[in-house]
Formats: structure tokens, C-alpha cells, sequence
């Protein structure tokens, strides 16, 4: 991508400004695999029972 500087009045203008884009990010560099840790504490799994302790409706606060 070794272009030459345009003539462009406005090209010119944009790359004294911002100068040139960054490089790309591969997509294997902005992943990360970690093993799942099992050691207790606090999960992230689905209780449905649990579920009506964060249930937010308006008309049942107001009690409608």
C-alpha cells in the first residue's frame, strides 16, 4: 500500500490531520481462549427459580 501523496487540496488536508489509518488487527490476536474455571463461587448459569428476584415491572411496583 505505498502509495504516492495525492495533489488533492482535501486529501491532503485529511492526511495532515489524521495522518495515516493504523495497522489491521488480526482476528486471532483480538481473541483469547481461557479454560472455564470450576472452583466454586459464583456461576453463570440459569436458575429459573432465581429468576423472579431481578423481575422488574412497573405495574407491579405501583401495584396495579
Amino acid at each position: 500500500m505505498g502509495k504516492e501523496p495525492t495533489t488533492d487540496p482535501a486529501a491532503a488536508a485529511r492526511y495532515a490531520r489524521y495522518g495515516k489509518l493504523p495497522e489491521r488487527i488480526r482476528f486471532e490476536d483480538m481473541t483469547e481462549e481461557a479454560e472455564a474455571d470450576r472452583s466454586g463461587g459464583v456461576t453463570a448459569s440459569y436458575n429459573p427459580e432465581g429468576t423472579w428476584n431481578y423481575y422488574s415491572c412497573l405495574a407491579l411496583d405501583l401495584g396495579l
